[in-house]
């Protein structure tokens, strides 16, 4: 009896531990469940960004909100106290730059009436001048001089919204003054260090032509000419004033940093050149006169430095900030104090103030103290290769967990057509990688980074091989297991927007559904409302693109608006009304004859914003909707 007995304890306990053991086991397989961070989070904006350091080194600046609004606020680095230095509720600031002699220049969108506002702001007094009220006229910076510190050069369409000319602006008097006119044809002004213009870019639509001048009393003269395929992007002219550095692709495929004779145009010498991908970054030193490195990127961000004291002082930040991505962002006049940012995949980034003298870093701020880098997820480089056997490079990032299998896939793909994604911190990405989607962003051939060839080979493809691109890379991933083929969704911004209607339409068996971001529908108007400056490229795009006129048959095959017969999917579509390069009439009437045909489709539109949403709010709203979107369509059908 007492053996049963004991048997029977023995048993129950057995039972117990089992138990305990089974509960354990369940709690640790949802302690490694992602928590699902909420979209604010991802989306807000910004704690504090766009710092800047004072020429003198006495004062930091930074955009930070008020009231949900950005707005201009100051720290001594004296006291480390800070000022609120503008408190805007209406607009904005946009953007900022600080003048030799401690005065702010900043400006604002006001989207609503279609109007550009540029202050200047006394940093002792925090007294505001406004210093421009433009309507439908786009202003840019080109210089802020040491010899003048009361007047910045400027380039603007005011006279003619087809052409950019340059202007003096005296910050104190808010006088104008013109300082060269665009004879029509000019696309880019290169003022040297002193802010006097000594060369320029000009277009005939096709060709470019690199023209320069010795001083402001002699006229521009041609010194180099090419096709738009070849590129010649000048970055500083030399202490002398007889060359200049420039990143050239001429007689190469990659994109090189060389040096080019300023009389007579010719490569004096290469530089730095790479073959694995374009010199696209090239850091300069206007107060010291003299290159500082050559960046790249092939699947991540790359630096090789050509200054041994750039170099010194990158190697000691390498040594404090590990394993993060390091950016210099700002400088003093003396060169004593740095701005410095640093990023990873998984972390937005952090801004540290540098100072050369005992490598003293303090940390300024977390672009969001919200997100954990551990709990986010890797940026993964992949490459494939294309049905015509071209190798596509892009990046996957997948969910956390063990399970790397038949996961729902979301394919982003990326705006341009002319440009491309890079490694590091996306918020979109992080967060549908949070909510369990495997997220492909391929660099589809035409992407900028990659060499002539391969952008070249992009030429004409917007709707042939560019989007047989992105489908052969979610069938690539299809037979790795990795995507489950019955739930994929694509979604993307502008050209990214178009790329994703058009594989709604003409792969309907590939896509579940679609996310449209201010896509493109037309081509043809979307070429006929282009912006009047960008007219001088226009021939260019022409090329690049296609002719409305000699390529009709293509741009109607191509174009949603004219296909909505074969559009089947459920369809989400974001879109600012201010948007300058949207017909919005065109959309709304898009989005009805959807409607008539019974596509499961939300039409989201935002007064006052164009072409992203800059307002908090209207950008939470649109996240939300994304996630009970995809949350509804992203089931597997039977």
């Amino acid at each position: 009896m007492k053996k049963q007995e004991t048997d029977y304890t023995m048993l129950s306990r057995s039972k117990f531990v089992l138990i305990l053991l089974i509960l354990a086991l369940a709690f640790s397989c949802r302690q490694k469940e992602q928590r699902q961070i909420p979209i604010r989070d991802f989306f807000k904006t910004p704690e504090k960004s766009f710092f800047k350091i004072s020429p003198d080194g006495q004062y930091l600046s930074y955009l930070k909100p008020y009231k949900d609004k950005q707005n201009l606020f100051i720290q001594s680095l004296a006291d480390g106290k800070e000022r609120m230095a503008t408190s805007f509720t209406d607009n904005s600031v946009r953007d900022y730059f600080w003048t030799y002699n401690n005065q702010l220049v900043f400006n604002q969108d006001l989207t609503e009436a279609d109007e550009f506002k540029m202050y200047a702001l006394d940093v002792n007094t925090l007294q505001t001048r406004t210093l421009l009220t433009q309507t439908k006229t786009r202003i840019k910076l080109l210089n802020r001089s040491r010899k003048q510190p009361d007047v910045v050069t400027i380039i603007m369409n005011k006279r003619n919204p087809a052409n950019f000319d340059v202007y003096h602006l005296n910050i104190k008097t808010g006088a104008l003054d013109l300082y060269i006119l665009n004879p029509g044809n000019i696309t880019e002004w290169y003022p040297d260090n002193d802010g006097k213009i000594r060369l320029a870019k000009a277009s005939d639509g096709v060709d470019e032509t690199i023209l320069y001048r010795a001083n402001e009393l002699s006229p521009f003269k041609a010194i180099i000419k090419n096709n738009f395929k070849n590129r010649v992007d000048p970055i500083a002219i030399t202490l002398g004033g007889k060359s200049f550095y420039a990143v050239s692709n001429v007689n190469r495929d990659k994109t090189a940093l060389v040096e080019i004779n300023a009389e007579n145009g010719r490569e004096e010498k290469v530089v730095y050149a790479g073959s694995k991908a374009d010199i696209m970054d090239v850091g300069y030193s206007r107060n010291k006169h003299r290159l500082e490195y050559a960046g790249w990127e092939d699947d991540k961000p790359h630096k090789y430095f050509l200054n041994n004291e750039a170099k010194s002082i990158y190697t000691d930040l390498k040594q404090k900030i590990k394993g993060g991505i390091i950016r210099f962002v700002d400088r003093d006049t003396a060169e004593a104090k740095y701005i410095i940012n640093s990023y990873t995949d998984r972390n937005p980034g952090t801004y540290y103030m540098y100072e050369r003298s005992g490598g003293k870093l303090t940390q300024l701020s977390n672009l969001n103290t919200s997100i954990k880098p551990g709990e986010l997820c890797v940026m993964k480089p992949v490459a494939y290769k294309a049905s015509d056997g071209m190798l596509i490079n892009g990046y996957l990032t997948l969910p956390l967990g063990d399970k790397a299998e038949n996961l729902p896939l979301i394919v982003m793909p990326h705006d341009g057509p002319w440009s491309r994604n890079v490694w590091g911190y996306n918020a979109e990405v992080q967060f549908l990688a949070n909510r369990g989607y495997a997220v492909f962003q391929a660099n589809y051939r035409g992407s900028t980074g990659y060499g002539k060839a391969f952008m070249s080979a992009g030429f004409k493809q917007v709707g042939g091989k560019m989007q047989s691109d992105l489908s052969d890379g979610v069938k690539w991933l299809i037979d790795q297991k990795i995507a489950d083929p019955k739930r994929v969704a694509i979604m993307g911004a502008r050209f990214g927007g178009f790329s994703a209607l058009y594989g709604i339409s003409f792969n309907p068996k590939l896509y579940n559904c679609a996310v449209v971001q201010y896509g493109l529908i037309n081509f043809f108007t979307y070429l006929k409302d282009i912006p009047p400056f960008f007219k001088p490229r226009l021939q260019m795009t022409y090329e690049m693109v296609g002719n409305p006129e000699t390529d009709a048959k293509m741009f109607r095959d191509i174009s949603p608006v004219f296909h909505t017969d074969k559009i089947k999917a459920p369809l989400l579509i974001f879109q600012g009304a201010k948007d300058p390069r949207a017909n919005i009439s065109e959309i709304n009437q898009f989005v009805r004859e959807l409607q008539k045909r019974n596509v499961p489709v939300e039409y989201v539109l935002k007064e006052n914003e164009r072409m992203f949403f800059k307002s908090e709010h209207n950008r939470m709203d649109m996240y939300e909707r994304i996630e009970k979107f995809l949350n509804s369509n992203m089931k597997v059908k039977p």
